[in-house]
């Protein structure tokens, strides 16, 4: 049944200044993922399974591609009530400045949701990487009578210091909030003494009864949820947690989007898009299917429109429209394809102007890479993995965390070696 009487915010992201150079021409939601997703559909696909048919998505960097993608994608006949919507920053009489941070955008935006008519407001980041079924949180947090609940995920002492912790009596209410705490803050923070995982890492998704997030952001400036909203409605409201165990990647950088892709080439991805009951959606692209001639594929995602000819392919990840050349080496590296096919006439245009068709021409070998959307990678091109604590700002590519990154519409010359 659909939950009416629920509305999905999502926020749209800041900068993305940890995931540069893919977020140099879009938006982090935009981001491609998996050969034809876009990270945007991941809780926008979520509240649909969950019944949750009316959805905000905020935006304000780089968003061109990303409200393309949105308006293209997710569209609804008039009978259902049901909605995608974005809200970009904008000028208004109250306010000439853009979102300062999460809570402040949604802030900015709570006049639009005055007249929403519902009782609980879901709020969800726009790149995470994760299957939730949103009508489970939402009824605990009825059940406990909540003003506030926060999904959770339990984690080890190792992985503790990078997220905000926070401490739960036995009836899971949340009692305490420390922000990535120091290994040594740790000790005493522990809601699950004895277990593996003792420690409840807050996932920055969160339900507010609607008249409480209208209370909590009225009532002071703070522009962020995690840092400022949460700690100071712990003080002064019933906050609950919502244990969530299902996988869940927060791709906040370049190393943690490189993984996540790759892990979807495994036998048993732990992320897996092949789910029926509970399916990712995205653009319809009417796309011929692919095509490989001679070639040795080992654990790898094949988007649809490909067209491949006597390469060896393991452990990657290739995206839509990808043309990649005859003896051609791909190894665990994340191709996310081209936005169109270039026509003859094209590609007699790229001989003139001497450089390399759209793809990945003949004789490469990449491995330990990144290949961004309409890359023109030349004949003989080499790019090797280097190490994990290397970072390079180059004129056509950018190392991360040792990953290779080449990004959207570059052009990589014949015989480069990276």
């Amino acid at each position: 049944m659909a939950m009416r009487d629920v509305l999905a915010i999502i926020l749209g992201g800041g900068r993305g200044t940890r995931l540069y150079p893919l977020t140099k021409l879009r938006a982090k939601p935009a981001v491609p993922i998996g050969g034809k997703y876009r990270l945007i559909d991941i809780p926008i696909s979520n509240c649909l399974n969950s019944g949750i048919h009316k959805i905000h998505v905020l935006t304000q960097f780089l968003s061109a591609s990303l409200h393309r993608h949105i308006y293209q994608t997710y569209k609804f006949d008039m009978f259902s009530g049901g909605f995608v919507n974005i809200l970009a920053a904008e000028e208004t009489p109250s306010g000439m400045d853009w979102y300062q941070g999460t809570a402040d955008a949604v802030r900015k935006q709570l006049p639009r949701f005055a007249h929403a008519r519902v009782d609980d407001i879901l709020i969800l980041s726009g790149d995470h990487l994760y299957r939730m079924d949103y009508a489970q949180f939402i009824a605990l947090h009825r059940e406990q009578r909540a003003d506030v609940t926060i999904a959770v995920q339990p984690v080890g002492r190792a992985d503790a210091p990078r997220f905000g912790i926070l401490k739960t009596d036995a009836e899971g209410r949340i009692t305490a909030f420390h922000e990535k705490p120091s290994p040594d803050e740790l000790d005493g923070l522990e809601s699950r003494p004895g277990d593996e995982r003792p420690y409840l890492a807050s996932m920055g998704i969160y339900v507010f009864r609607a008249d409480v997030l209208r209370e909590v952001l009225t009532a002071s400036d703070a522009e962020d949820f995690g840092r400022q909203i949460i700690p100071a409605a712990i003080e002064s409201h019933r906050v609950y947690a919502y244990p969530f165990t299902g996988y869940w990647e927060d791709i906040g950088t370049i190393r943690a989007f490189y993984e996540a892709n790759l892990a979807l080439t495994l036998p048993n991805p732990p992320f897996d898009f092949y789910e029926p009951q509970r399916p990712i959606y995205t653009r319809p692209r009417f796309l011929p299917s692919s095509r490989a001639d001679g070639c040795t594929l080992t654990r790898t995602v094949l988007a649809e429109g490909c067209l491949i000819r006597q390469a060896e392919i393991r452990e990657s990840v290739v995206g839509l429209r990808s043309v990649i050349g005859p003896d051609v080496r791909l190894v665990r590296a994340v191709v996310m394809g081209a936005d169109f096919y270039e026509t003859p006439e094209r590609k007699v245009e790229n001989r003139r102007l001497g450089r390399p068709d759209v793809g990945i021409g003949a004789g490469c070998a990449i491995e330990g890479a990144i290949i961004d959307k309409n890359a023109r990678i030349g004949a003989g091109v080499i790019i090797r993995p280097h190490p994990p604590d290397e970072n390079v700002d180059a004129e056509q590519y950018v190392i991360r965390d040792g990953i290779v990154v080449i990004p959207k519409n570059a052009v990589i010359p014949d015989g480069t070696v990276i």
